[in-house]
């Protein structure tokens, strides 16, 4: 399974690809960020900018591009901050909801810093140990403490790098006086809380985010040169110390040229080196390990989580229609042995008489998935089920398939009982010519299949169809007592008989019926019709002289 995920903050938005793996872990197939900068001028609940939401839109749809072309059965988005507080975040989610077809979840600080953590503690070697997380966005700050898989404390506070920026930032370089205005606030905020971490001891820290990894990077290289890989590469606090004493004493062209700096956070990092230092100096730790994993990875290992029976489902349905189908059967409790086996009779019929109707394996993919499908109705009401599976079918969301294809397999529901189709019915009347003959033979298909295993019990294990001079015999194998499924077969056949204009003899073979072995020669799987063959597309109502017909009216 493939899924996206991606994470809309305060800074930047990114994106990654992964492949999920068939032990539930997973592996990074592509990444995309575009720091767009959502937040700026519109945290504390200002709006969010015309130019910053069309900036947004426009990387949204570019991811959602991206994401289409590694084919990812699904694209889980999480808003942080900056969305959260904006009085029109919520237009912001609907207009890339409307573009894109992308729907954006808003979540708390609280379960930001808990997904992050659970990235983290994924990421970096924790075991059973107890770590400090520190994540640093545009407008928030987590920092939670815990093992890989529990976690014990987790906070968000409002005093992300472009808050901070925009707030205490006002001369560059930065003044003495505001940098003591920095910290005295940063103070207030999380001091108390930073305590409480100190007090129940920990044994490692860990920095995720990229202002963390873009710092973590420059003061690395002034001891050993720029890096080849920050992934958990460890940094010493004493390092970061000297690097936000270089980061204050420096402008912006200073900045700009600092090794490992990312140019795009020259202006933030100055509020971002304050911020880091100083909870490393509350918190007494040592060094700092990097890690590459953020919110976006913690939404993965929350969706696998959350959704492993899903994902085992994709291994074994790779292909998004079939799954989706099998996926709307089980939401409504069908009974699968039962739609297995009419899907099975239903597609052995339409392979024997391939010659007669003429239609291709795209119509025998619908036949397929409307005969699984055609008792989903049950789910509501046994009476009129039928119409109910119809309605099922029409509005149960099946992926991969167009409006029209979804009208032909919920009207394969509709008539696999009771009336055959009509002009004047609700859906089946809106159809062109051509499909609607479609779907009467389809759903011919489906009736008579659905008779086949009238017990439920599976008894048949196939169906065998000879062309005669005057009719079709069928041969069904038997395992067991095929009273019903005889009873039901002659029930039902009658528009299949208009489909191939003869009529259709059923005959039982197997360990009960030894003595009603047909006289015919093995099925002919290209059947042979005399006269003019029904092709699909075609009118194939039938006239007076149909034989069929004559049959059923002597009887």
């Amino acid at each position: 399974m493939r899924i996206a995920a991606i994470d809309i903050g305060t800074n930047s938005i990114h994106m990654i690809v992964v492949q999920v793996r068939p032990d539930l872990s997973f592996e990074v197939v592509d990444r995309e960020k575009d720091m767009v900068r959502l937040g700026a001028g519109g945290l504390d609940g200002r709006s969010l900018t015309p130019t910053a939401i069309a900036a947004g839109i426009q990387t949204m749809a570019k991811f959602r591009r991206l994401a289409d072309s590694h084919k990812v059965d699904e694209i889980v988005a999480a808003a942080t901050s900056a969305t959260r507080e904006a009085d029109n975040g919520g237009d912001f989610i609907a207009e890339v909801d409307r573009q894109t077809g992308i729907r954006i979840r808003v979540i708390s600080g609280t379960e930001e810093a808990r997904l992050i953590h659970l990235a983290a503690g994924y990421g970096v070697n924790v075991g059973g140990s107890t770590a400090v997380v520190i994540d640093i966005g545009g407008g928030s700050v987590e920092v939670t403490l815990g093992t890989a898989t529990q976690l014990t404390l987790g906070k968000s506070f409002k005093v992300g790098v472009i808050r901070l920026t925009e707030r205490f930032v006002k001369s560059d370089p930065l003044g003495g006086r505001d940098e003591r205005r920095l910290v005295k606030h940063l103070g207030r905020e999380m001091a108390s809380y930073l305590d409480q971490i100190v007090a129940r001891r920990f044994e490692r820290v860990i920095g995720t985010s990229g202002t963390i990894l873009s710092l973590g990077a420059v003061a690395a290289a002034e001891r050993e040169g720029a890096p080849a890989d920050l992934r958990n590469l460890r940094v010493s606090t004493k390092a970061l110390h000297r690097l936000r004493k270089q980061l204050v004493a420096a402008d912006i062209e200073e900045r700009l040229a600092m090794p490992g700096l990312d140019p795009r956070r020259a202006d933030l990092s100055v509020a971002g080196s304050v911020l880091l230092d100083t909870i490393l100096r509350r918190l007494g730790a040592e060094e700092l390990t990097l890690c590459d994993l953020a919110l976006r990875e913690g939404l993965v290992l929350d969706y696998i989580l959350r959704n492993s029976a899903r994902i085992r489902k994709v291994e074994r349905y790779p292909d998004v229609r079939r799954r989706s189908v099998i996926e709307l059967g089980e939401r409504c409790g069908y009974w699968s042995e039962h739609a297995q086996q009419v899907a099975r009779l239903a597609l052995s019929i339409f392979d024997q008489t391939r010659s007669v109707h003429g239609l291709s394996d795209r119509e025998r993919e619908w036949l397929e998935y409307g005969a699984l499908l055609h008792d989903v109705g049950v789910h509501i009401s046994y009476e009129r089920h039928h119409r109910h599976s119809y309605y099922l079918i029409k509005n149960g969301d099946l992926r991969g398939f167009d409006p029209q294809e979804v009208e032909v397999m919920a009207l394969l529901a509709r008539y696999h009982r009771q009336a055959t189709p009509k002009k004047g019915h609700d859906g089946y009347a809106d159809l062109p010519g051509p499909l609607r003959q479609t779907v009467r033979a389809l759903a011919a298909m489906v009736r008579l299949a659905e008779g086949l295993d009238r017990s439920h019990a599976q008894v048949l294990t196939g169906i065998d169809l000879y062309p005669r001079d005057d009719d079709y015999l069928a041969r069904l194998r038997a395992t067991g007592d095929a009273e019903l499924e005889l009873w039901a077969a002659h029930r039902h056949a009658a528009p299949l008989e208009d489909v191939l204009e003869k009529p259709v003899r059923f005959e039982v073979a197997g360990s009960d019926y030894k003595d009603h072995q047909p006289h015919a020669e093995q099925p002919d799987h290209a059947a042979r019709v005399p006269g003019k063959a029904v092709r699909g597309g075609r009118d194939r109502r039938v006239g007076k002289n149909n034989p069929a017909r004559a049959a059923r009216e002597m009887a």
